[in-house]
């Protein structure tokens, strides 16, 4: 336990920890782990580096906070999206038209998802990285598979659908979207993926065309 000195006390302090991590999220995010320099991360955070140490720990430490706070942002952007009484179509498109938002989104051009992008290439050497990465693909799987056998219990789904297969396919056709959208590829063709997922999962749709789900 460290004794607080009076000459500290009530000072205040010089820097915002969670918008200092939302920072260092876009500077890892931007150019990936090796390649982002503690002169990017002291820049994108306006602290100097024995603050920045203080702070977060080393650079490593770090980028474990971030990646925990994309996969916190991930999580309860899963929890909206399935949470209410969307037919399944319309949730999953929701998750696809916002994860395309996303992904395409950048100054430096479209970056993709912060954990594919980032934590891919790190867990070849690192096996904190790994076990998270493996940790956050689980719960990406484990997320879409309720909201399928969810949906399958209403009605939705055939009663000899496979809820846990069926989620494999919604997660690989997001990892899917992150890859296009870093090669460069549009809004539309990324579009294209999604309904082709959705039919996969749910059927092709009767009729018409799909309607844009927003």
């Amino acid at each position: 336990m460290v004794q607080k000195s009076s000459a500290r006390r009530g000072r205040p302090r010089a820097y915002d920890p969670d918008a200092a991590l939302a920072r260092a999220v876009d500077a890892f995010w931007d150019a990936g782990f090796a390649a982002t320099s503690l002169d990017d991360l002291t820049l994108a955070t306006g602290m100097n580096r024995p603050s920045l140490y203080g702070a977060f720990g080393d650079k490593q430490a770090l980028y474990r906070k971030a990646l925990d706070l994309y996969r916190a942002r991930t999580r309860e952007a899963l929890r909206e999206a399935f949470g209410g009484d969307d037919p399944l179509r319309v949730a999953l498109r929701n998750v696809y038209d916002t994860a395309i938002s996303i992904y395409l989104s950048g100054d430096n051009g479209a970056r993709g998802c912060f954990i594919i992008g980032t934590a891919v290439a790190q867990a070849v050497t690192d096996a904190d990285t790994r076990a998270a990465l493996a940790d956050a693909l689980h719960e990406i799987d484990d997320a879409f598979a309720a909201r399928i056998a969810r949906a399958q219990r209403g009605g939705e789904l055939s009663a000899d659908a496979d809820p846990a297969k069926l989620a494999k396919i919604a997660s690989a056709a997001l990892y899917s979207l992150t890859i296009h959208a870093r090669a460069g590829e549009g809004r539309s063709a990324l579009e294209a993926i999604a309904d082709a997922a959705v039919d996969v999962i749910c059927g092709p749709r009767k009729g018409s065309r799909r309607k844009t789900v927003r």
